[in-house]
């Protein structure tokens, strides 16, 4: 048993040391989702009970753990982790300025079981390698040390969620908090216009509106604007320099050690409306 991983050939656009240089990106091979009716008929079988007790089982343990997640809790899930809830929010220095407004996103936090874990790290992960063209090149098994990240300490969280200066229940500060880990922050993406955009990271992955990214790490954008029009890109309020290339303007830079907001404008606004992506 194995996870597999693809190394797929790609031409970089973004990254002034590597643009027009093709690299090996790796991403995990995406599976088919299964469906609940899958999953609940194959723990009838496992488990030797009918389909209908075991539906009811599901159904009955989902509204318990939604019930006390949301209470409060932290729920086990069986044979799996636990489950909360938690926030992203901003800090502040004097108690007047406490208020709801602080508080950018409620998060649902899962935290696998040491079995779980054990399990993934001494999964094999085959890679297999895919050129420009598609045509595959080589296979190779990884050799990595089988590490597993841990959600409780990967950006300097604390027990509700990551804050905006990465302050955490032990007292890591806003450089990041321990000295392996590093401190993430959230990025908030606006879109508006009538054009296209996309922003991606190092491995032209898509980055979507909410997500959490490392200080320093580099972000990329690509707009295709409305006819006519040239785009505009804002981080913080300040602008983002793009360069114009056949039609489609790039730009890129590095993500602040804070919480930001990253607001494009593809070209003329249809119907005045911004939508978050």
């Amino acid at each position: 048993m194995a996870l597999k991983v693809k190394a797929v050939e790609r031409l970089l656009k973004f990254d002034k040391e590597t643009a027009g240089k093709y690299r090996y990106v790796l991403k995990p091979e995406m599976y088919s989702s299964l469906s609940q009716a899958k999953v609940i008929k194959e723990a009838a079988l496992r488990s030797g009970v009918s389909q209908g007790v075991m539906q009811a089982c599901w159904d009955a343990a989902g509204e318990v753990i939604k019930a006390w997640a949301t209470e409060g809790h932290s729920v086990a899930l069986p044979g799996l982790g636990t489950m909360r809830f938690g926030i992203r929010a901003k800090s502040v220095d004097d108690v007047n300025k406490v208020k709801a407004g602080l508080i950018k996103s409620r998060r649902i936090i899962f935290t696998p079981a040491v079995e779980l874990k054990e399990e993934l790290a001494n999964t094999a992960i085959q890679i297999t390698c895919y050129d420009r063209n598609g045509e595959e090149v080589k296979r190779v098994t990884s050799s990595d040390p089988g590490t597993v990240e841990d959600p409780e300490n990967e950006n300097g969280s604390s027990e509700n969620g990551a804050t905006e200066n990465g302050s955490s229940e032990n007292g890591s500060s806003e450089n990041g908090g321990s000295q392996n880990q590093a401190t993430t922050y959230a990025l908030t993406i606006t879109k508006s216009g009538t054009g296209t955009s996309s922003v991606k990271n190092d491995s032209e992955e898509t980055i979507n509106s909410g997500d959490s990214l490392a200080s320093g790490a580099n972000v990329y954008i690509a707009v295709t604007p409305a006819q006519g029009q040239i785009p505009t890109a804002v981080l913080n309020g300040e602008s983002v320099s793009l360069s114009e290339n056949d039609g489609e303007y790039v730009g890129t830079f590095q993500m602040p050690a804070q919480a930001s907001s990253l607001v494009i404008n593809s070209g003329s606004v249809s119907g005045g409306n911004a939508d978050q992506n």
